[in-house]
Formats: structure tokens, C-alpha cells, sequence
């Protein structure tokens, strides 16, 4: 198994915490032997805003520890930075502090998020001057608070996102000056509907290379392993479990065996039922995938 200090790369997915953080935690790790976690702590598709409770949060937080498990956190899937829209830009910036915060509550790692997109074409020059305006502020705050880091998310193409292709990336973390609080995060479904061609011995190899050149070698922090339903460069986002889509198992090999994602987190966001039958399944291949 891949190693960085001698600490196992933590592998694990996107848990269903029904019922509780903590109790939602304690059923996915037993379930599927994760040893890393991401959720929600609000509604994924909507903008209203939970407090959370203090009693699931604490035994979030403790239940990691015991486990050795390393969390993370999704934030609300309609946050788009880059809106031409001056409200959505407004609640999308609420709903990442308010991911920063819970984050920090239950002792999370960094908050995902989604790259987004201009929308409108006349507001493509001004799109990354408005994630200039607002994100810049927001990372300055999160470093001096101590929250967890945020990560960006490439997606998967179509529209006028602001970030598909790992190329992107460039233009995205200049548009903050390379704030040292904001990471990336890479989505495997999603390059591959953007049109990085993974399922070719060597592709996957020559993606991560692009993302080290374009975003720089400590950039990445989290990794989202999905297989695909769609062709390459589809831009559509359906995942489908590992080794049984159009990406297949090969290219996951290649993956976690590459320098770039040595002791990088991996989470699967494959389907899987309430009993998380399949993501166990995911991360045994992904666990011997690794190399010793």
C-alpha cells in the first residue's frame, strides 16, 4: 500500500449520515472500513443553512479520531462564484463560511467546492474578477481563523465553467494570487467528461502531470475517484463504480501510483446503497491498487 512517513494513504468516500453526523460516521466506517470521509452539513441542493448539533458534531470529531479517520466536507452544490448574478454570488460566499465553520466544528480537513461557471457570455471577462473579489477576502479569513482550507473543484465541462480542463486551474489560482489556503481538488469523473482521455495506458499519468504544471506539485489535496457512465468528453457528471464504467479499473491503478496523489485523500462518490455495499467494494480496488 502506498505510504507517505509511514502513514497508509487515507481511502474512503461520501458518506449518508442520516440520523446524525456521528451516528452516520460510526455505521459508514464499520460498513466500509473508510478511513477517510466527506459530507454534507446542509442541504446540497438548496441555500438554507443549518446550525448543526453541538452532540453529533462532538461525536463526528471523536469517532475520527478513534477511527483514524480523515473528514472533509462538500459544500452546497449551488455555489457559483463566478455568477453574473450579485445574489448568487452573495449566498454562494454564506455558504462556504458557513461550510468553513462546520468544518471546523467537526474537525474537517478542507471544504470542496465547485469551480462554477460565467453563465452569461457577455460576463466572461468578468468572472474571474468577481472570484478575485469576493474569494480573496474569504481565504484571508480562513487562515486567520484557522478553518480548514477550501478546495476547488474542476467540473465537468459544458457551459462557460470557469474551470473543467485541468489547464484551467492556472487562470483560476491566479485570479487569488495562489492563496496558500486554497487547494484542489481532483474529480476523475469530471476530467474525464471534460475530455482528458484517462482510459488510455498513460492518460491518466499525463492528466495528473498537467494539473502539478498548471496549479504547481503541493497543490492537490483531495481526490474524487469515480468511474464514468458517459464517453469522454461527454460533460456529463455520472458516476458509475469503479472498474465498471467507460474509465475502468487500469487508469485507477495509474492513479494512486502516481507521485502527485502520494498520500493525497481518496474519495469515491460512486452510487451505492444505504448499506454503502458498493463503496467498500471501490475502495478495496483502490487500497490494492496501491503499489507497496
Amino acid at each position: 500500500m502506498l505510504m507517505v512517513s509511514g502513514v497508509p494513504t487515507p481511502v474512503g468516500g461520501h458518506a449518508l449520515v442520516g440520523g446524525g453526523l456521528g451516528k452516520g460516521l460510526l455505521r459508514y466506517v464499520e460498513q466500509t472500513t473508510a478511513t477517510a470521509v466527506q459530507v454534507y452539513v446542509s442541504n446540497p441542493r438548496g441555500w438554507a443553512l443549518t446550525a448543526g448539533d453541538p452532540k453529533q458534531d462532538d461525536a463526528f470529531g471523536k469517532g475520527c479520531a478513534e477511527h483514524g479517520v480523515t473528514a472533509y466536507v462538500h459544500a452546497a452544490l449551488l455555489v457559483n462564484l463566478g455568477s453574473p448574478t450579485e445574489a448568487t454570488v452573495e449566498r454562494s460566499v454564506a455558504t462556504l463560511e458557513h461550510a468553513l465553520r462546520r468544518a471546523h466544528a467537526i474537525g474537517a480537513q478542507g471544504v470542496v467546492f465547485h469551480a462554477g461557471s460565467a453563465v452569461d457570455p457577455t460576463h466572461a471577462e468578468r468572472a474571474f474578477a468577481t472570484v478575485r473579489r469576493v474569494l480573496l477576502p474569504l481565504l484571508d479569513e480562513a487562515d486567520r481563523q484557522g478553518w480548514p482550507q477550501l478546495l476547488v473543484e474542476p467540473s465537468a465541462g459544458g457551459g462557460r465553467s470557469l474551470a473543467s480542463r485541468v489547464e484551467h486551474l492556472e487562470q483560476y489560482l491566479d485570479a487569488v494570487e495562489r492563496h496558500p489556503h486554497l487547494g484542489v481538488c481532483f474529480d476523475t469523473c469530471h476530467a474525464w467528461a471534460a475530455g482528458h482521455d484517462l482510459a488510455t495506458p498513460g492518460g491518466m499519468t499525463a492528466t495528473l502531470d498537467a494539473l502539478v504544471a498548471a496549479a504547481g506539485a503541493d497543490r492537490l489535496r483531495l481526490i474524487h475517484a469515480n468511474d464514468s457512465k458517459d464517453a469522454c468528453g461527454s460533460t456529463r457528471d455520472r458516476h458509475e463504480s469503479l472498474g465498471k464504467g467507460t474509465i475502468g479499473a487500469a487508469a485507477f491503478a495509474e492513479l494512486v501510483n502516481h507521485p502527485a496523489a502520494g498520500g493525497v485523500p481518496l474519495i469515491v462518490e460512486t452510487p451505492s446503497g444505504s448499506d454503502a455495499g458498493e463503496h467498500a467494494a471501490d475502495i478495496r480496488l483502490l487500497r490494492g491498487s496501491m503499489a507497496g
